[in-house]
């Protein structure tokens, strides 16, 4: 299968203010989020949703951000450090076969993948990854852009995260998305 990875420039269109009216962090992830935890954000961008993180997790908690462009990495840190929130930020530069989690064993409590397992060039790969971070009982996230990914594909992506040991537990509803909400089990 082809991977088409969103070009770093979008990012600036990604990260946009306005696109707080379709889909706006704090609701989509507010429901996830406590102070004091670490997140793992694979395809953050620019940081549209890492930002708020950020603030949620508050000053104890951490947030993962593994992106694969270092264009993308540089400008969700300059964000960050903008908005006093570079401390609570482990920015990491991610590989194709690797999202460079090294360290991370079990330590993560929430995991989030907003539009971009579609763009992994290895579906159970990511998910394996995933998992392995996550503590015990943890959660993970997932939410592909429906205009991108059909029906069947979003399929294959459960039946891989199935795969890894995760089960599904909600499928919340989220402008625009396909949806699941998984246990590590």
């Amino acid at each position: 299968m082809a991977v088409h990875v969103c070009p770093w420039w979008l990012g600036y269109l990604l990260a946009c203010p306005w696109r707080r009216f379709l889909q706006d962090p704090g609701k989509i992830l507010g429901p996830y989020l406590r102070e004091g935890m670490t997140v793992l954000e694979p395809g953050p961008g620019m940081g549209f949703f890492t930002l708020e993180t950020a603030r949620r997790v508050g000053s104890s908690g951490r947030v993962i951000a593994v992106e694969i462009q270092p264009k993308m990495l540089h400008r969700l840190k300059r964000r960050a450090e903008k908005a006093g929130l570079l401390g609570r930020l482990d920015a990491r530069l991610a590989m194709p076969e690797s999202m460079n989690l090294d360290g991370l064993d079990g330590q993560v409590d929430f995991a989030f993948a907003f539009a971009v397992v579609h763009e992994m060039p290895d579906t159970d790969s990511f998910f394996l990854q995933t998992a392995r971070c996550l503590k015990p009982g943890g959660s993970l996230l997932l939410a592909e852009p429906a205009g991108h990914v059909k029906a069947g594909r979003f399929e294959q992506e459960l039946a891989a995260a199935a795969r890894a040991g995760f089960s599904v537990v909600d499928r919340p509803v989220i402008p625009r998305s396909r949806a699941a909400l998984f246990k590590k089990g």
